[in-house]
């Protein structure tokens, strides 16, 4: 339940937000329609249509959020942009952390961009939905989306004309989630955020390309992976704690939740050193790591994560930041709950 305190704080944001991106529109009246649009997909409305977030705007007619999102010009990728740079300056910390995640929006029609039946791990079932692929900034002060992406299938980008129908530009191609991560990565890694970690679930932790690319951009991760995931010294990573003595797990909080500190039993694995040395070329200062968390009401119940990290990270940091990755669901839930 949205609280009017929390929709207080959330106006206040919000108006130190629009000073930051108000340039973006020339006219007054689109600076205005955009401060609604925003305040109404925040708000308690059962449907975020044109119709119902105009109503709760006050408008008279959607005709004016219609033109803002269809004949309006503004870039999004502008704003985004801006979003960033206010966002380093509000919640940035030398820690931050980036969480890549994707979730799915169900639709009953068949013309919005992205449009099929396909899973969505929102739903937790094929669903005909939309999929967006997420990144989220989260630091001590705070956390917020910074960036997205519209997963767009096959059955799209081989269809050009109903691509122009949606309004999708010809130069858009087929692109995996794990690309649209990639990209969403380095534009992150380029943008004012300060940035020493990323997180994301299997879906992106198992792709070697994505591993590579933050090792190569010096970025630490901790990336949920398979329990069949390939590591060093073992075929399967779940076999590096198949046989793991009772004192290799610490019972340890990732964080809390909505209900309180998030306890697992940790373990922790340092994998042979990355082939990095300092100035003088003598140590490694780089290593990699495999984690698993076990759950204490189920034992059986085991997730593993691949790490990357500088020799000096302790396995606690490693959980803290393995907990990070809630925090992009958090900001689904509160965009969900508006």
């Amino acid at each position: 339940m949205i609280t009017e305190r929390a929709v207080e704080q959330w106006d206040l944001e919000l108006d130190d937000l629009f000073v930051a991106i108000g340039h973006r529109f020339r006219r007054v009246e689109l600076r205005r329609r955009m401060r609604d649009y925003v305040r109404g997909l925040l708000a308690p409305v059962a449907r975020k249509n044109s119709w119902q977030l105009a109503e709760q705007a006050g408008h008279s007619t959607p005709d004016g959020l219609q033109h803002l999102l269809a004949g309006a010009k503004w870039e999004p990728d502008d704003i985004r942009d801006d979003l960033q740079e206010y966002v380093a300056d509000k919640l940035g910390e030398d820690d931050g952390v980036l969480i890549i995640d994707d979730t799915g929006f169900i639709k009953k029609g068949t013309t919005s961009a992205g449009v099929q039946r396909q899973y969505s791990g929102t739903a937790g079932r094929t669903e005909n939905c939309q999929i967006g692929v997420f990144a989220a900034y989260a630091t001590s002060r705070g956390r917020a989306l910074v960036d997205r992406e519209l997963y767009l299938p096959k059955s799209w980008t081989t269809d050009r004309d109903r691509c122009r129908a949606a309004k999708i530009p010809d130069v858009r191609e087929f692109a995996t989630k794990g690309e649209l991560a990639r990209r969403m990565v380095l534009r992150a890694l380029a943008s004012p955020l300060p940035i020493a970690w990323v997180t994301a679930d299997s879906a992106y932790g198992q792709e070697s390309r994505f591993r590579r690319l933050l090792e190569q951009s010096g970025i630490g991760y901790v990336l949920a992976v398979p329990k069949s995931q390939f590591t060093v010294g073992c075929p399967r990573i779940e076999g590096l704690f198949a046989q793991a003595p009772d004192e290799a797990w610490e019972k340890t909080s990732c964080g809390d939740g909505a209900k309180g500190p998030r306890v697992y039993h940790w373990a922790a694995v340092r994998l042979p050193a990355v082939a990095e040395f300092d100035y003088q070329g003598e140590v490694p200062y780089r290593m990699r790591w495999a984690l698993a968390r076990r759950s204490i009401s189920k034992p059986d119940e085991i997730a593993y994560y691949l790490a990357y990290a500088s020799l000096e990270t302790t396995a606690r940091e490693l959980v803290r930041i393995a907990g990070s990755r809630w925090a992009i669901e958090e900001c689904f839930v509160r965009h969900e709950a508006a």
